[in-house]
């Protein structure tokens, strides 16, 4: 029986899972019932769980004679965010919500772990990897620091997301960028505050930090090759409290968003040289805080080859993306693709599907049989 035909028939079960996880969000690091939930299905399925690994990540392997070793990875974690459906599996957590699909990721995963359980149509050793944290904390991070690698070794690793603006049943994937790195940055100008009627007597942090956001637009334009692609976006700029009083200080805060290395520490350091250079000209100080989050998610050229070829056989070759648009959202599966060689891929939520991080956002039931599908016979492509 093909894959998608044995997954669909449990794809009402896959539901109820997945509407369960729905109504139950858990927020980065906290996802211990989801965790337990998780860890009770590996189990049931005959699957060997490990725990530990990132806080709250869950790790099953499945087994099936000598040969290589792949990785699975779904995200588990919700988002601080309060849903605004109403749905008989609305999220009874007041302020939490899986308003990124994470509830769909993990049921899909699931769904592949209890086929491949079952029908162990493959040579070799499957992780199915459930991560915590994904949404800014980390989580793929933690659970490669904690040893994920060296102690459930895997060859290769493969993540998935859900995509709402492409068809159920089509799949974008490429070698190269997927998502951008992201970091954040805090910057505070320091100048002399005073009577707002007196700005001659003053240092007005205020007007050079608007002069310094002008200038952070033309890093862009002006000092980044034009093939090359970054986003500096000043998100937050906080300065005083009243009408009449130029402040003592101005703090401006936001996000930089780059695919390559190069351009990421060309970018820092064009901002330390705009934000000293202006201020200095004013008789200001700066103090520039630029933090690295998340490395950029870059698949590799061979895996994501297989990818899409294992995309071609469950949707069909005309419904898969060979050269999607990156975004520069970012994603934490990035800490395991720089640690071994994988691919990322885009599944088709619908294009009438809320966006991402929406609070009217729910993920399409429709596409859990895909997704599992793709896992189940990805794994039996790779261990073949």
């Amino acid at each position: 029986m093909p894959v998608t035909n044995r997954i669909a028939d449990f794809h009402d079960d896959m539901i109820a899972w997945r509407r369960d996880l729905h109504a139950h969000p858990e927020i980065a690091f906290e996802e211990k019932r989801t965790s337990d939930f998780v860890a009770a299905k590996l189990t049931e399925f005959g699957i060997e769980v490990h725990r530990g690994l990132g806080r709250t990540g869950v790790v099953g392997t499945l087994r099936n004679g000598d040969g290589p070793a792949i990785g699975l990875r779904a995200d588990m974690d919700a988002l601080p965010m309060t849903e605004a459906n109403d749905l008989p599996y609305k999220s009874t957590v007041p302020g939490k919500m899986h308003a990124c699909g994470h509830d769909g990721h993990t049921t899909m995963l699931l769904g592949a772990a209890r086929y491949l359980a079952e029908t162990k149509r493959f040579k070799g050793t499957v992780r199915f990897i459930f991560q915590p944290a994904e949404e800014g904390k980390g989580g793929g991070r933690e659970m490669v620091q904690d040893g994920l690698f060296e102690k459930l070794p895997v060859d290769t690793v493969y993540g998935m997301h859900n995509w709402p603006g492409m068809k159920v049943g089509t799949f974008a994937v490429k070698p190269g960028p997927m998502m951008g790195a992201s970091d954040d940055f805090d910057l505070v100008i320091t100048g002399r505050g005073g009577h707002g009627a007196m700005p001659h007597l003053c240092v007005d942090p205020v007007a050079i930090g608007a002069e310094i956001v002008g200038a952070f637009q033309k890093i862009a334009s002006r000092t980044t090759h034009p093939v090359d692609s970054v986003v500096v976006s000043v998100t937050n700029f906080h300065a005083g409290e009243a009408y009449g009083v130029i402040p003592e200080t101005a703090t401006l805060r936001g996000t930089v968003r780059t695919f390559r290395t190069e351009v990421q520490d060309a970018t820092e350091a064009a901002m330390r040289r705009i934000a000293d250079g202006i201020s200095a000209a004013h008789g200001a100080t700066a103090r520039l805080t630029y933090v690295r989050r998340y490395p950029a998610t870059l698949n590799h050229e061979a895996e994501a080859a297989i990818a899409a070829r294992v995309a071609d056989a469950v949707v069909g070759e005309a419904n898969v993306d060979r050269n999607p648009t990156p975004t520069m959202g970012a994603e934490d599966f990035s800490f395991m693709l720089n640690r071994r060689p994988g691919c990322y891929i885009w599944a088709g939520s619908g294009e009438k599907t809320p966006n991402l991080h929406s609070a009217s956002y729910d993920f399409n039931d429709d596409l859990l049989p895909v997704g599992a599908s793709y896992w189940a016979q990805l794994a039996e492509t790779v261990l073949a």
